[in-house]
């Protein structure tokens, strides 16, 4: 039988369509609902606006992470685990929901959910109502209006219990996982697991560059950081270097040397990916470098400059027979 109850907040209902078991879950900030959604409208057809097992995926949120819709975690920490629950809720909590849905649907369909959002401040986007892409929730926005949410939950699990995304660490917590991750990558590059190694390297840096957005540029507390993400980028470089990305090499190591000018080991290695794609000036230039910064590299360097003057002439040699082949054949 269905129950109905007030949850004592102002503008909402709820209804119990099928019990769930045990105790409401103890939750905690971070702690992870996962859950399925249907969105409708307070019309008579009860019109439906999102469902997410038709969008093949189930929602997750994170306790006290300041998801948009507020509201949400309100009506979820309602529920049991198993529980299937209808809850009306009056515009003053459905505000957001447009902004909400462009952002799962575009998630759904593959693309970028802050497409068009990007560099743009947050009141810029929180009234950027002409250009959702989709009709029925540009009209949600030019008209609020109460919605109906049916909600099954299936998990909370606590913030040990599951991997943490960067986004939803604290400070604290990111500034924890970046020596783990760390010390991952390194053991990783020990199996040549390079790929693998690159990822842990890079979600490393993610979770410090947070950090420094946070910071006053080439302040105390900024270059600190800093300095924990330069190792952390050259050893992302290095692994790309054996996977042969050369071009993402090129890219990283040039950002970092507009920042730190004298690194040497970004020069050594941005050498050795402008002579990966044969660009033997620029190669020569950035040893030439290396071996002026720190003199205790110039016997590497000299063992790179004498592989890249043999490769450039056997290219050359290879090129001149070919081009020769070429004329030969026009000739002929």
């Amino acid at each position: 039988m269905e129950e109905t109850y007030l949850l004592n907040v102002e503008g909402v209902k709820k209804k119990i369509l099928h019990g769930g078991r045990g105790e409401l879950p103890k939750l905690q900030d971070g702690s992870k609902f996962t859950f399925h959604f249907q969105t409708l409208k307070d019309d008579f057809e009860r019109t439906v606006i999102d469902d997410s097992r038709e969008a093949g995926m189930p929602m997750e949120i994170i306790v006290g992470k300041m998801f948009k819709l507020e509201i949400w975690e309100t009506l979820l920490s309602s529920m049991r685990i198993g529980e299937v629950a209808e809850f009306w809720c009056d515009a003053i909590h459905t505000g957001m929901y447009a902004l909400v849905s462009r952002g799962m649907r575009r998630i759904a369909e593959g693309r970028d959910p802050l497409e068009g959002q990007k560099h743009r401040c947050g009141m810029g986007n929180m009234f950027d109502y002409h250009s959702t892409g989709y009709e029925d929730l540009d009209e949600l926005q030019r008209t609020p209006q109460p919605l109906i949410f049916i909600m099954e939950l299936f998990r909370v699990e606590d913030p040990s219990a599951y991997k943490r995304d960067t986004w939803a660490m604290s400070k604290e917590e990111k500034l924890a996982a970046v020596p783990v991750l760390h010390s991952e990558g390194n053991r990783l590059v020990l199996r040549r697991e390079f790929a693998q190694a690159a990822a842990k390297y890079q979600e490393a840096v993610i979770c410090l560059r947070n950090l420094q957005a946070k910071e006053k540029p080439w302040e105390d507390d900024w270059l600190k950081l800093e300095s924990l993400v330069t190792p952390l980028v050259l050893n992302y470089c290095q692994c790309q270097l054996e996977l042969g990305e050369y071009y993402e090499v090129l890219e990283h190591t040039t950002e970092l040397l507009q920042k730190h000018n004298d690194n040497a080991k970004a020069y050594f290695k941005r050498a050795k990916a402008h002579a990966a794609v044969w660009n033997e000036r620029e190669a020569r230039e950035d040893f030439q470098r290396v071996a002026h910064l720190d003199p205790s590299m110039a016997a590497a360097v000299k063992k790179e400059l004498k592989q890249l003057g043999e490769r450039m002439r056997k290219k050359h040699v290879e090129d001149r027979k070919r081009y020769q082949g070429l004329f030969q054949s026009s000739q002929g």
